[in-house]
């Protein structure tokens, strides 16, 4: 009896040795997650990106393909180029520059006219435009708190749910893959004009090393507005990009 005592406490002592090990605090999955992207020196010395890809919108006409380019530069600043032939929806051919200088944004659409961006869209591309490096590279410094909600499943993937939360703009539920630690997905509430609030989820795949640093070659969005599939065909990194590509043009 006193050997199966022992057993049974050495079983428990080794149980409670195991569990701390195994608990991932947000610091720890954040810390992995960034090493996994390329780790910290890699993104730190990024201070610009261009993506340049297709996107493709489904639509009751078939689906629409045209290309996309994406602009970032430090500290904030971005830039997203959609051009689409609308010719099958009897609308033409639209274009579509989303600017973000780091303080306010501006949209020059052909389609449905030209628009300042405000409110809760304003303060989503603000926080977007901050992290494009990695959405947890700064995050305390710029003042977001993030805390572990717990596991749940994306696909047949194990993931850590994150729950980031900015200053201002939308909290955001961010998928970290359990065993790579690179991002699966996010879901946040985000807004458009003529359109207003709505749900938004983005599937990152198809991860590439792109000097030093892992990106996604796919991204994949999914609300009841518009989805959207892009698929990249090349990244640069530290170009330099003048900035009156970001800015509000002056007519």
């Amino acid at each position: 009896m006193q050997r199966v005592i022992r057993g049974l406490l050495a079983v428990c002592f080794l149980l409670a040795c195991v569990h701390p090990t195994a608990a991932q605090s947000v610091d720890e999955i954040v810390e992995r997650h960034l090493t996994a992207a390329g780790g910290r020196a890699s993104l730190e010395k990024l201070t610009s990106r261009v993506m340049t890809g297709t996107i493709t919108l489904p639509t009751p006409a078939g689906d629409l393909t045209g290309p996309i380019e994406i602009s970032n530069a430090m500290p904030n600043k971005e830039r997203t180029l959609i051009s689409l032939d609308l010719t099958a929806l009897g609308a033409g051919k639209m274009t579509v520059d989303r600017r973000f200088d780091g303080e306010s944004g501006y949209v020059i659409d052909s389609l449905q006219g030209n628009h300042d961006i405000t409110g809760l869209e304003l303060e989503n591309i603000r926080n977007q435009a901050a992290g494009f490096r990695s959405p947890f590279l700064v995050y305390k410094q710029a003042g977001t708190s993030v805390t572990l909600q717990g596991k749940e499943k994306v696909g047949d993937r194990d993931a850590y749910v994150l729950i980031a939360k900015p200053k201002s703009g939308s909290i955001v539920r961010v998928y970290i893959d359990a065993e790579s630690f690179l991002v699966l997905k996010s879901v946040s509430t985000t807004e458009a004009a003529q359109v207003g609030q709505f749900e938004l989820t983005t599937e990152l795949l198809d991860y590439r090393d792109v000097d030093g640093v892992k990106l996604p070659f796919q991204i994949k969005a999914t609300s009841p507005v518009q989805s959207f599939d892009i698929v990249v065909a090349k990244v640069e990194h530290n170009v330099t990009l003048a900035p009156s590509i970001f800015a509000k043009p002056a007519n």
